[in-house]
């Protein structure tokens, strides 16, 4: 596996957080997340920065391996923020010809940054990094288990969705073979126009689709030859239970979210 791959992959580990119910890590996680979203101050971003850390810190997951998710969407994290700087209204810091970059602008592309990074550490990272694919599939079918009565198929959208985040470093380090069998080959993705950088990623797309669809095939003929009928008659080797360690982990985030609630009203009441 090509250590500079890091989402999607589980870290093996018998920390606090690897053993905590994935349900509770799911929910936490979603709500992490939309506290993330709400957030619009120094002083609340820090706080939900400080979270995010601690929770590395007690999963056990190496710091490197962390900050590396984040790594797969720094560009599309400088284009946004690029955006913001040039495009929001407000007061220019300077002016040539038609490009203006604003101090709001600036502002916002620094939250915008901190938002999705906070939310791939914080949020989905810690959860995928300490949870199983087993485990979380698990935990998704038992969240969603209500949406059985109006005959959603539960067990096959969680087992979907873990298969693809399961696959995601897999088809990125494919994804890497196949660029570097190119440029062995003296394909040049660096040259050209626009339109012909994007034709030249044309022989790498068509053998990752076509690998993506092997492997596809490949786990089909395996789950079939285990006799793999879905949810039908299926036990489970580990039972879901929560435990003292979840209230926990519910009562450190309660604490996280009333602190934020807080400083949300300190700042309204003070902005008022």
């Amino acid at each position: 596996m090509n250590q500079n791959i890091s989402l999607g992959q589980y870290f093996p580990g018998n920390s606090l957080v690897h053993r905590i119910d994935p349900r509770t890590k799911i929910i936490v996680s979603l709500s992490y997340m939309a506290v993330v979203l709400a957030a619009g101050s120094p002083l609340e971003f820090a706080l939900l920065a400080a979270f995010a850390a601690c929770a590395v810190a007690a999963s056990g997951v190496p710091a490197s391996m962390v900050l590396r998710s984040v790594k797969p969407i720094i560009p599309l994290i400088v284009f946004a923020g690029a955006i913001n700087v040039f495009f929001a209204k407000g007061r220019p810091i300077f002016r040539l010809w038609v490009i203006a970059p604003t101090y709001e602008g600036c502002a916002l592309a620094l939250m915008m940054s901190a938002r999705i990074s906070l939310i791939l550490i914080g949020g989905s990272a810690m959860m995928i990094f300490t949870t199983t694919p087993i485990l979380l599939t698990d935990g998704v079918e038992r969240l969603l288990k209500p949406l059985k009565r109006l005959r959603v198929p539960v067990h096959e959208l969680a087992m979907m969705m873990t298969i693809a985040l399961r696959f995601i470093p897999t088809l990125m380090e494919e994804a890497d073979k196949i660029i570097k069998a190119q440029a062995s080959r003296g394909a040049d993705f660096n040259e050209g126009k626009l339109l012909d950088r994007a034709r030249s990623f044309i022989p790498i797309i068509i053998p990752l689709f076509v690998s993506a669809f092997r492997r596809a095939d490949e786990l089909a003929n395996a789950m079939e030859a285990r006799c793999y009928r879905g949810d039908e008659g299926r036990t489970r080797m580990r039972e879901l239970r929560m435990t003292r360690l979840d209230a926990m982990a519910f009562a450190a985030f309660g604490l996280c979210a009333a602190l934020f609630a807080l400083l949300k009203l300190g700042r309204a009441w003070w902005g008022a």
